[in-house]
């Protein structure tokens, strides 16, 4: 999987937009995104089809963004599920920089994370939890 990038964005109209229409602009294939915003600022998750004319583009634009390894996680789909993971990261002194929700089947979902400690991360993300 490509790397995933977290991108701190202004909570205003437009922000969104523009960073869009930049990658655009570069021919830049989206894969998977998501954020959020609360007050002032907001952020995006994603990964594209090319991680280094993504890079250039969150460069040039001045873009405050973290770029990390997306580790696929399979999560059992039922109530604690995302808790008990969140909660073995946070157990292992891991800091979850952002994740994404890849799609669900019967009583699995599929995440990428990306994480302060992939090392760390990697055998709490990729054992069947």
């Amino acid at each position: 999987m490509s790397k995933q990038f977290v991108v701190q964005l202004s909570n205003r109209p437009g922000g969104l937009a523009t960073l869009s229409e930049a990658l655009a602009a570069r021919g830049v294939d989206l894969r998977a995104i998501g954020g959020g915003g609360i007050g002032d600022l907001g952020h995006i998750i994603l990964t594209t089809a090319d991680d280094p004319a993504t890079r250039t583009v969150l460069e040039e634009g001045g873009y405050t963004f973290i770029e990390g390894e997306s580790i696929l996680a399979e999560v059992s789909d039922r109530p604690g599920g995302m808790a008990a993971i969140a909660r073995a990261l946070a157990d292992a002194g891991v800091n979850i920089y952002g994740h994404l929700f890849l799609g669900r089947w019967g009583d699995r979902a599929m995440f990428a994370f990306v994480v302060d400690d992939p090392v760390a991360a990697r055998p709490i993300l990729e054992r069947k939890g």
